[in-house]
């Protein structure tokens, strides 16, 4: 009985032991950092941060949701819940690029001079700075839109929307501009930033040649 008692002694001394090392232990563990969830308007902001990477670094042909799974370190299905094809990724990048442009062109219309050279002169280097300022994935994007019917579409009425601001900015000086003619100042428009944002050509000098086209236009269509 008196050794049934030691052994049960020993093992229960043997327990606590054991229990006490393996806290001590367990606290000098290095603390393996939370992975932090975000929010989803936060995960969406960043996947698009990652996809317009994408687009600057590889090009556009190398933005498929896969890859931008695997640049954002998440998996694919949660880039699925954002974006359910290619098509709206990149539908969701010149959404985003057309707002922004918007926005910078109607500031600097309104702060702009009430003629013809201060409307002409704004509609020319915003166009083009916007451009710029998202870098040479965005003529890689635009073409990527064009290969979808859908997108396509989306396309066009973007570009149907920024041709009426520009009619309406220049309608007390160009009464009777054409949409034969603003389709013409819009193709001159994204050929001259193209240009300028692959480095054929400065800045300057597609805002000068930009804002002299629509000059041009202006006068054929003051009568």
């Amino acid at each position: 009985m008196l050794r049934r008692r030691k052994e049960a002694y020993i093992l229960l001394v043997s327990y606590f032991w054991y229990i006490v090392m393996s806290s001590d232990h367990a606290k000098n563990l290095p603390v393996r950092p939370r992975r932090q969830r975000l929010l989803r308007e936060e995960r969406h902001r960043q996947l698009l941060d990652v996809a317009w990477r994408i687009a600057r670094e590889e090009g556009t042909e190398a933005l498929t949701l896969g890859r931008l799974a695997e640049q954002a370190a998440v998996t694919k299905p949660v880039v699925y819940d954002h974006f359910a094809t290619r098509s709206a990724l990149l539908a969701a990048l010149y959404q985003e690029f057309d707002e922004r442009q918007n926005l910078v062109i109607d500031a600097a219309l309104a702060a702009s001079q009430p003629t013809l050279v201060g409307r002409a002169s704004v509609i020319a280097s915003s166009y083009v700075d916007c451009v710029l300022e998202q870098g040479r994935e965005i003529p890689g994007v635009v073409a990527a839109l064009v290969g979808t019917p859908e997108l396509a579409t989306m396309k066009r009425e973007h570009e149907a929307a920024f041709l009426e601001k520009c009619r309406a900015a220049l309608a007390p000086f160009a009464r009777g501009v054409t949409t034969a003619r603003l389709c013409g100042m819009l193709g001159a428009a994204s050929g001259l930033s193209a240009a300028a944002a692959s480095g054929e050509i400065t800045a300057s000098e597609a805002s000068d040649e930009l804002y002299e086209t629509i000059l041009a236009m202006a006068a054929r269509s003051a009568g």
